[in-house]
């Protein structure tokens, strides 16, 4: 069992504290002002041509209130990034645009230029710090796991996951699929990885068959990882404080979107004059430079979150849990057999051996071997003499796999073993529910 003592529960109020070493800086109050002047040259430009059924939506998600969690917000910001990216690609202006057909033409080829630079900027910024974000919670959560098997499963389980994620965006993307569907997608993903934290605090859906190895794992950390997302949760604490700085930039850069899709559809019949021109570039350098100062600000506030004491104040973990000991004579071995089910099941172990009285380097003989219903063996892991060993690996065979420890080649000395072993069923990515989404 492991020790929990001095272990503290994560609390709104307990981040408070935190967070008020770390106010937000406010915004410039051009950032409002920006996106309103955007929003109302839009509107102007209907004038021109009627509204279009695909902008009059984006025209309402531009007034709309942007969503509450902030890594919402920032798949958000990140599809509007390369929605915009998209529109002002050269192969996607206005011919007008592409020929530089007059001076004018020329200096917003220029400003849309300087304005595909800074996003390109911020986009791979912003795609850094999610990447970095997420392995940050992962291993601060893996830190508090039984340093065993148990967290090697779900460290492969995880990695395994993201690779079939990847692969159904890539899927997406080759049937055709927009750069709004791509996100949704992403986001859809998102929540998953939000559904598998709560499952691994509760041990429940694709955790359901680690439920037995959790043992070991503080409560407070089950806990926590449990209720961390949940909408009156810790990280409501976390929104308040620095969500509003968010919203603001999300309504601007789509209020961006807006304009340069408004405007570029009708330059045909409307060029875009200098001072709109002039609007628009200030308005993405103020977005890129307060978005960037942003992410950085929260990157700092995510590291440094007290989330669990340290492991070392916390009190060492009780590494005898579920480990068996035996002696193995001289010119003998120990063997374990474990019976598998199901294909792509783990077989897993963890063993050392305890110092003896003559305070000389041990090792020991060990192999696993393979044995068929119909009894033939087939070596699967070669023998090797170890001090220690820890390692797993995913069976594509059902039947029995037996672990050999063997001490038969020495003459004189026992060998005292500490060993745990177990045949781990595979884990079955669910299907999201509506209420789960």
């Amino acid at each position: 069992m492991a020790m929990t003592e001095g272990l503290v529960p994560i609390t709104r109020t307990y981040l408070a504290r935190y967070y008020d070493k770390y106010p937000l800086p406010p915004l410039p109050d051009a950032t409002t002002d920006l996106a309103a002047r955007l929003r109302a040259l839009s509107a102007d430009l209907a004038a021109v041509a009627p509204i279009a059924p695909d902008e009059e939506l984006l025209e309402q998600e531009a007034a709309g209130i942007p969503a509450h969690k902030i890594d919402e917000n920032l798949w958000k910001n990140r599809e509007q990034m390369e929605e915009i990216l998209f529109l002002i690609n050269t192969s996607h202006r206005p011919v007008a645009l592409q020929q530089k057909s007059t001076p004018e033409d020329a200096e917003i080829v220029c400003t849309l230029d300087d304005i595909e630079a800074k996003l390109k900027d911020m986009l791979k910024n912003l795609e850094q710090f999610q990447l970095k974000n997420a392995d940050n919670v992962f291993n601060t959560v893996m830190t508090y796991m039984p340093q065993d098997f148990r967290g090697t499963l779900i460290r492969q389980q995880r990695e395994r996951s993201e690779r079939n994620k990847q692969a159904e965006v890539d899927a997406l993307v080759s049937a055709g699929g927009s750069i709004h569907d791509r996100y949704a997608l992403l986001w859809k993903q998102q929540m998953e990885r939000r559904v598998q934290l709560a499952q691994l605090g509760s041990a429940t859906g694709v955790y359901k068959t680690l439920v037995r190895y959790l043992v070991g794992v503080p409560q407070v950390l089950l806990d926590f990882i449990r209720q961390i997302n949940d909408d009156n949760g810790p990280m409501e604490e976390q929104r308040e404080r620095y969500g509003p700085a968010l919203y603001t930039l999300t309504k601007l850069v789509l209020a961006i979107r807006l304009y340069l899709h408004v405007s570029l559809a009708r330059y045909g019949q409307r060029k875009i004059e200098k001072d709109d021109a002039a609007v628009l570039q200030q308005a993405v350098v103020i977005y890129t430079k307060e978005f960037l100062k942003f992410t950085e600000f929260i990157g700092e506030v995510f590291v440094n979150a007290p989330f669990f004491i340290s492991a070392e104040d916390a009190g060492a973990v009780d590494a005898s849990d579920e480990y068996k000991e035996t002696i193995i004579p001289a010119g003998k071995t120990h063997e374990v057999i474990l019976s598998v089910e199901a294909v792509n099941s783990y077989i897993a172990w963890d063993f050392s051996l305890q110092q003896g009285a003559l305070n000389m380097v041990l090792d020991i003989g060990f192999h696993v071997e393979y044995i068929s219903p119909s009894g033939e063996k087939t070596l699967i892991l070669p023998y090797r003499r170890y001090e220690a060993d820890q390692g797993n690996f995913c069976t594509v065979s059902s039947g029995s796999y037996k672990l050999v420890w063997d001490n038969s080649y020495s003459s004189f000395f026992k060998k005292v073993l500490r060993y745990k072993v177990d045949a781990v069923p595979p884990v079955v990515e669910p299907a999201l529910s509506a209420t789960e989404l």
